[in-house]
């Protein structure tokens, strides 16, 4: 198993250029293999270092996202699968750009899913594509930098860290929530 680990590194450097685009390809097949987020950017931290690891994870989840909007308009019973699962996990839920965000970070969350509530708060492609590559720079960084710390991490130091992420997503669906009754009550008193 040793030496299997000390391989590893090595093919990544004789790989040279090659070895960054495989990586990235690998984020966008990521979801055929049925692979987390954090596996891979875990994985990206070990080969390439905190700084590369980060940039190629948010240009491969970035591909991801883009290939994932287009695959919704090729094959729309597709997104009638992601709409089903968003309906067995969140319900009649809706989430703020914030919450999302905040739920990106979270390691074992669909991915897709919530790319299908980025979908569903933009009117156009670019602006999907804007708000998907801010949803994946966290993520990409806090995987990459503290993915490894995370997963070694005693049980309840991960599940305080979960419950500090728990309540800025509720934090912010409550502040959503009353922006949204306060616009409501403007948008009235103008008509």
């Amino acid at each position: 198993m040793e030496a299997f680990n000390e391989s590893i590194p090595r093919i990544i450097e004789e790989a040279g250029w090659l070895a960054p685009v495989l990586f990235i390809l690998l984020h966008v097949i990521r979801p055929l293999l049925f692979l987390p987020v954090i596996v891979i950017c875990i994985a990206g931290g070990y080969f390439f270092g905190f700084i590369h690891g980060t940039i190629y994870s948010i240009i491969g989840l970035t591909l991801m996202s883009g290939m994932f909007f287009k695959l919704i308009e090729i094959f729309p019973g597709f997104r009638t699968k992601i709409t089903r699962l968003k309906q067995k996990v969140f319900r009649d839920r809706i989430l703020t750009i914030g919450q999302v965000m905040i739920l990106r970070m979270m390691p074992f969350v669909h991915f897709h899913l919530l790319s299908l509530y980025l979908m569903e708060m933009t009117t156009s492609y670019r602006q999907y594509i804007k708000y998907s590559v801010g949803g994946v720079i966290l993520p990409s960084v806090l995987f990459t930098a503290f993915g490894q710390a995370i997963t070694e991490m005693p049980w309840y130091v991960s599940l305080l860290f979960f419950g500090l992420l728990a309540l800025i997503f509720y934090y912010l669906g409550k502040r959503g929530t009353v922006v949204y009754k306060w616009e409501r009550f403007f948008h009235r008193k103008a008509v």
